[in-house]
């Protein structure tokens, strides 16, 4: 993927070296359950998800210019929310973020930049984004970036012992397409 610039953030391919930044906020019980993943309990475990992360090469790491510091990520994954609709070019955007940096508009930044790109670059027909009902920060991101809800989903989490949860699911569809 190509790196992407905002005017604070690079989102850009992660690096082995990144390890320690990821599990500074992944072991956080914040972040991974909001995302459907348990918290990590050590960097060798942060350097196992770089390493499925460069080997997949669909999820970007979120470094902020100021500090020059991995805060969160953001991945362009090949997922179908809607099983009627597998035929169209999408994707689906997944975020987290270093609750030490919640509130500062990064991830809507992120988000933003990634439509972008998933739109003019990837010429993309439909990008979704989903929240689990108990998550409304990640509600309140989706609805920033001009995402339009289409449905409910019950699902259980197989990396969470099969949790049951629901997922919001909403898109945004090319019009130029």
């Amino acid at each position: 993927m190509k790196t992407l610039e905002t005017k604070r953030l690079i989102l850009r391919n992660w690096k082995l070296s990144d390890s320690k930044d990821l599990f500074e906020y992944a072991q956080s019980e914040l972040v991974g359950p909001n995302a459907g993943w348990k918290p990590h309990k050590n960097e060798d475990e942060s350097i196992k998800i770089i390493e499925k992360f460069i080997n997949d090469d669909d999820v970007y790491a979120i470094e902020l210019k100021s500090e020059n510091k991995v805060i969160g990520s953001i991945g362009i994954h090949k997922r179908y929310p809607d099983d009627k609709l597998k035929e169209p070019n999408q994707r689906e955007i997944g975020y987290v973020l270093s609750p030490k940096y919640w509130g500062n508009g990064y991830v809507p930044e992120a988000v933003k930049q990634v439509i972008d790109y998933c739109l003019v670059d990837m010429k993309l027909d439909i990008i979704w984004c989903g929240h689990f009902d108990f998550n409304d920060r990640s509600k309140r991101v989706i609805e920033k970036c001009g995402f339009e809800y289409k449905f409910r989903k019950e699902e259980l989490l197989e990396r969470l012992d099969n949790k049951k949860v629901t997922t919001l699911f909403y898109n945004k569809v090319n019009e130029d397409r």
